[in-house]
């Protein structure tokens, strides 16, 4: 029994092909587990984040409704990507070169969340 149990213990151990993996996805990594905030500050400093970035910023400071739209429709795009393309990510996690990306997908939503709320508060107008 004994060397039953440790055959299944060592088959659940990370192998070369999820280190494949990882050297796919993340080439140089150190073998440091990675955290979900360090996963968040890669994803939002990826170049979609920061295009997805600029354009909230540009919509906020004119408050216009149909930017807004349109941020809020390209970061679900990004954030869909990452929520339902597997794309090797599951095995990438368990071996630890991927961190989990939900504070990056609670960030966008909260984002989008706060610029619809500013948007669609109406300016004031003096009478």
């Amino acid at each position: 029994m004994g060397s039953l149990r440790r055959g299944l213990i060592l088959a659940l151990l990370p192998a070369p092909a999820w280190a494949q993996v990882c050297e796919e996805l993340r080439p140089g990594w150190d073998g440091t587990p990675i955290s979900a905030w360090s996963e968040a500050l890669s994803l939002f400093t990826s170049p979609a984040a920061l295009i997805l970035l600029a354009g909230s910023l540009i919509a906020v400071r004119y408050k216009s409704q149909w930017g807004t739209l349109a941020a809020c429709v390209g970061w679900s795009a990004l954030v869909s990507v990452f929520a339902f393309w597997d794309g090797g990510r599951t095995d990438a996690m368990a071996e630890g070169c991927i961190g989990s990306p939900m504070i990056f997908i609670l960030a966008a939503a909260a984002l989008c969340v706060a610029m619809v709320l500013y948007i669609g508060v109406p300016a004031k107008t003096e009478d």
